[in-house]
């Protein structure tokens, strides 16, 4: 295809894919009534309303409207035991549908019920819609599960996800939904409303300037409801009892290594302050229990605390992860039906999607950090068909204060969410249709003495560059998987996959190679792709290097060869939360460790002869002395592994070199444009990956000479051109992002300007 009808095949915007109700039953709210139709125009929708508010009967209305609309079955996928709960509600509504465990289905039956974990038992084919009930669940899952749901989901033209307690902020949750959806891919997601939070790739928060049209966005394909009168409907009927909270704490024992009790934080204290005192906590749940002759919950988190519970009450039935899947139906099913008067479980378990309201009394004996557990534990009793007062325990020890509180912030992040999301949805818009905010693209070039920058597409804009002008390419392109700058489809960072972002980069390398000098040089600066257990369903690496070098020989260059350049394991550990990298993984099961994984500049020769040589080698044998690389600097540079520099102690030590008898400056990792020349008055602008100034100026040192022209055709803020600048060359580069380009415009500026006072008589 050409680059425009690729460019459109990347293009994605959120509108509405679905149809009118076909019916719309009398056992329905108004309010139910009003979100079904929106969810079932949106096509694919995700519906965030609050325990008890009806999200069974209105997925089973969503589900028997897309039966009669399309005539093909719909499947609804739910949480362990809460498939038979569904088809009870669907007995109650005259909703027909059936629970399969293995695939199979009557043929009159046409809303299937399954778990999450036996999707592998259906084929899309055999579906028009899915349902997720309690779909933030999916984050509980092993990438695998997630990765088969989202390709599942994909297939089918409706989709519809629910729960009541969606974690927007939580990037891999809105991740997860974005993506079933439809709606956007997580490097989308990120370019548009995120930042880096600290110096690492895995935690981010929303851009100042980007949190209303964040709400805006998320209210577009997701209603969030936690009363009626959110929608402008009367709250009678759904109003709660009082829920009474009591915080019982019992005496913390003295941590190792501590001289008397105190509070712990990190989450080896927390643990080992959970397992001493839980002799004094499940002995205070037993009491309560054992005084009362009502039906009990007791939630728990570790396998000897609910032991221990099972054996301090008698009348107690216990459910653990190990136990068979059926063992687990059949004990909840029992605890539903008033055959047992206390459970002892774990949330994760059993907190998701079960209607409890015969109970009352619940206890937490433990508590994980998890709100969304606690709160979805709390909500199994306290719920909307509730009639009595609902009294919680929280049972803790003193140490475990931090845990407490905690939870106790998350939960008014929690009602913050859901505030903003219902501001932004009325029910008169509830129908409408939102289109993405595509980055705008727009055209510009500005000039300066020894530069050029231009503000476009390089795949476009490279067309402006004569034949045979560039003397060295130097740059590193977008890695797919890690980072999309913008959410143009212009941009090849924003790609769905690594083939995907190739397949834009191919439409660059031609011209690279046209518009390069015969026996001139591409330097492209990159590293090989981690495979995540969350998004790619193993944990590995993906051979990113040995594609790009693929497809650059297609394209007619020839491969030259390459430099490794050394990289910090300990930051990469933790800057990336690589498991393979830390010393616990090699303690426990080294068979999942791997080591840091380095940076490569891999560089390629244009076929031809260069028509002016580059006399680099600083010589007076060879060429009168006139060369700027000296011979220690060449033994050094032309080691295969570019060491890094060595910072210890805040004291600048320097790595030494195999065979060299003297130490000399490795790359320094924190020696990038941002921090050279303070580029953090504008945090949403820091560039997320900026290339070392060492790493370019050894590339532009040995490739070319003073005069040439140096090209970046991802130009970012200016890197390249900023060191190519002070080092005599000259430049032109091209960047897609206009709050980058004008950064970039600054920095060579400065750099031009820079140069220009080291030439003046006297300075030095």
């Amino acid at each position: 295809m050409d680059y425009q009808a690729f460019l459109n095949s990347k293009s994605q915007q959120t509108g509405d894919d679905g149809f009118k109700p076909v019916w719309m039953p009398d056992f329905l709210y108004d309010f139910q009534k009003d979100l079904v139709e929106w969810s079932l125009r949106k096509g694919r929708s995700a519906i965030f309303a609050d325990c008890g508010l009806g999200k069974t009967p209105m997925q089973l209305v969503w589900a028997d409207n897309v039966v009669r609309h399309t005539g093909k079955p719909v499947l609804i996928l739910t949480p362990l035991a809460v498939g038979a709960q569904t088809v009870r509600e669907g007995e109650k509504f005259h909703i027909d549908c059936h629970q399969s465990r293995d695939g199979t289905w009557p043929e009159d039956k046409h809303i299937i019920i399954s778990n999450y974990e036996r999707l592998h038992y259906f084929k899309p084919s055999d579906f028009a819609g899915i349902v997720l009930d309690e779909s933030s669940i999916l984050k509980a899952f092993g990438g695998v599960t997630r990765k088969e749901v989202t390709a599942f989901g994909q297939q089918l033209p409706y989709r519809l996800c629910c729960t009541a307690t969606p974690a927007p902020n939580d990037l891999i949750e809105l991740t997860n939904h974005a993506e079933f959806l439809d709606v956007l891919t997580g490097k989308e997601i990120i370019a548009l409303f995120f930042k880096q939070d600290g110096n690492t790739t895995h935690s981010w928060r929303l851009k100042g300037h980007a949190k209303e049209a964040f709400w805006k966005w998320l209210a577009s394909w997701s209603s969030a409801v936690k009363q009626p009168s959110d929608l402008g409907y009367d709250n009678e009927a759904f109003d709660l009892p009082p829920l009474n909270m009591h915080d019982i704490t019992v005496g913390g024992k003295t941590l190792p290594g501590m001289l008397f009790p105190v509070e712990a934080h990190t989450l080896q204290e927390r643990q080992q302050a959970r397992k001493q005192s839980v002799v004094e906590r499940v002995a205070k749940a037993a009491s309560l229990v054992n005084e009362s002759t009502e039906p009990w919950i007791v939630w728990c988190n570790l396998n000897y605390e609910s032991e221990a519970l099972r054996k301090a009450i008698p009348d107690a039935i216990e459910i653990r992860g190990s136990d068979s899947a059926e063992h687990k139906e059949q004990g909840l099913a029992a605890f539903s039906a008033g055959d047992v008067r206390v459970l002892v479980t774990k949330p994760s378990i059993a907190g998701w999607g079960m209607n409890w309201q015969h109970c009352a009394n619940v206890a937490f004996v433990g508590l994980s950090d998890s709100y969304e557990q606690f709160y979805q534990a709390i909500r199994r009793c306290w719920r909307f068909g509730q009639e009595r007062e609902v009294n919680a325990y929280v049972i803790a020890a003193d140490t475990e204060g931090a845990v407490v509180a905690n939870i106790r912030r998350k939960e008014r992040q929690a009602r913050n969410m859901f505030n903003n999301v219902v501001r932004h949805m009325k029910l008169s818009g509830m129908c409408g249709k939102w289109e993405t905010n595509i980055m705008e693209y727009r055209e510009e070039g500005q000039e300066g003495k020894g530069w050029s920058l231009m503000l476009g597409d390089s795949c476009e804009r490279l067309e402006e560059l004569e034949t045979d002008s560039v003397g060295l390419n130097v740059f590193s392109p977008p890695f797919p998987g890690m980072y999309a700058y913008t959410n143009s489809p212009r941009d090849m960072g924003n790609c769905q996959s690594v083939p995907e972002m190739l397949e834009h980069f191919y439409f660059l390398m031609p011209e690279l190679l046209r518009v390069t000098m015969p026996g001139r040089m591409c330097c492209v600066h990159l590293m090989q792709l981690t495979a995540m257990q969350s998004r790619d369903g193993y944990i590995g690496v993906k051979d990113y290097r040995g594609a790009v070098i693929h497809e650059m020989q297609e394209a007619g260059w020839i491969y030259a060869g390459e430099v490794t350049i050394d990289k910090n394991p300990q930051v990469q550990a933790v800057r990336n939360k690589e498991r393979g990298l830390l010393f616990k993984t090699l303690a426990t099961d080294s068979s999942r460790m791997r080591m840091a994984l380095a940076d490569y500049v891999i560089y390629f020769r244009k076929p031809g002869n260069n028509p002016t040589p580059i006399h680099a080698g600083m010589s007076e044998k060879y060429n009168n002395g006139h060369g700027w690389i000296t011979e220690e600097e060449w033994i050094e540079w032309a080691s295969p592994v570019w060491y890094r520099r060595v910072d210890k102690d805040g004291r600048r030590t320097i790595q030494n070199y195999p065979g060299r008898d003297q130490a000399t400056d490795g790359i320094m990792e924190t020696d990038v444009l941002n921090n050279f020349r303070d580029a953090r008055a504008e945090d949403d602008e820091r560039h997320l990956c900026p290339l070392q100034l060492g790493v370019i100026e050894r590339c532009i040192k040995l490739w070319s000479a003073p005069g040439d022209l140096v090209l970046s055709p991802f130009a970012g803020i200016g890197s390249e051109g900023y060191k190519a600048l002070l080092l005599g060359r000259k430049f032109v580069g091209i960047e897609l992002k206009d709050s980058y380009y004008h950064k970039a415009l600054e920095n060579l500026r400065a750099a031009a300007d820079k140069h220009a006072e080291q030439l003046l008589p006297g300075m030095t």
